[in-house]
């Protein structure tokens, strides 16, 4: 072997090993962290965890992909600060939620019924986040008694429109992410560490200049959602269960919703989420729809003024 090239497999190799050891010690934090603070209760549809946060008036949040209970914790610590005791189930597949044969959005509506039920929780109001919204929809339309209010945030429900067109994928790093790393721990965290801004756009569907021209707090905020997807290997199934309902027509009865609805979603979300958002509002009797130029799938800019909306609408449709 010539000099050079032993210096460039040397090089290649202490790289190699630098990498992979930053990558196991990132994985075992993240793997601690999801093992703490949450529950696991069994229902008709097996195994559902959750977590609940505080003691105030309950809220439940259905979580969009790449989720898990903590997932909800992180994106509604604004609730959370304001008093609301958060119930934050991991949806099927994700983490240690069971993923049933039919992990369909309807069936996931009456697995959170189910959870209610153990919790002795008789309604309350209930928020989607992005793919979360399916299942949202679903819980008011099959246990209205039960859902106060109804929010959805850029809801990717593409699927409830009549000119159905397949789950939004940004580009073949987007693909790659779909086929391949969505089970794979280490080649999300490689694409994240190499190229977080073309993951930012893949996998947040958030334009990173309009990240880069956020503050400190929120580009922290986006920096932490893209890393707290990992463990990613334990949340694939969910991910693929997502995939599946999110490119295939979803009957939805939107409108024999009853429930005060409030629909929020942003212009360049790259998930494409203001037609299903305007669509929900036209449909829904009296939905409301608060939109934005600009913020991406995860609302850049606008966290303290989105959740200050969620905020008054929950609070003007609670029982007195």
């Amino acid at each position: 072997m010539p000099p050079w090239l032993g210096l460039i497999v040397g090089a290649v190799g202490i790289i190699g090993a630098v990498l992979w050891t930053r990558f196991a010690t990132a994985l075992r934090m993240h793997r601690v962290r999801v093992t703490h603070g949450s529950q696991v209760v069994s229902s008709p549809f097996g195994q559902i965890e959750f977590a609940t946060v505080r003691h105030g008036a309950p809220v439940l949040v259905a979580h969009g992909a790449g989720g898990g209970f903590d997932q909800v914790i992180a994106a509604v610590d604004r609730l959370i600060a304001a008093g609301y005791q958060v119930v934050a189930p991991s949806r099927f597949g994700f983490l240690r939620s069971a993923s049933p044969d039919d992990p369909s959005p309807s069936n996931q509506a009456d697995a959170f019924a189910a959870l209610l039920d153990t919790l002795h929780i008789q309604s309350l109001p209930v928020i989607g986040i992005s793919l979360g919204a399916l299942s949202a929809l679903q819980f008011a339309v099959r246990h209205p008694d039960r859902c106060r209010s109804l929010t959805l945030v850029v809801p990717a429900a593409s699927s409830v429109l009549s000119a159905q067109g397949p789950l939004p994928i940004q580009g073949w790093i987007a693909k790659a992410i779909v086929q391949r790393i969505t089970k794979s721990d280490f080649l999300y965290w490689l694409g994240m560490t190499l190229a977080p801004d073309q993951m930012i756009r893949s996998v947040l569907a958030t334009s990173s200049d309009v990240v880069a021209a956020a503050g400190p707090d929120e580009r922290q905020r986006v920096l932490a959602m893209l890393r707290n997807v990992l463990p990613i290997s334990q949340r694939s199934q969910g991910f693929l269960n997502d995939v599946r309902f999110a490119s295939a027509p979803q009957s939805i009865a939107v409108e024999m919703i009853k429930t005060p609805t409030l629909v929020i979603s942003l212009e360049d979300d790259f998930f494409q989420t203001l037609a299903p958002a305007r669509f929900i509002a036209a449909h829904v009797p009296g939905a409301r729809l608060l939109t934005s130029a600009s913020g991406g799938h995860l609302w850049v800019g606008h966290d303290a003024e989105v959740f200050a909306e969620v905020d008054g609408f929950i609070k003007q449709h609670q029982p007195r």
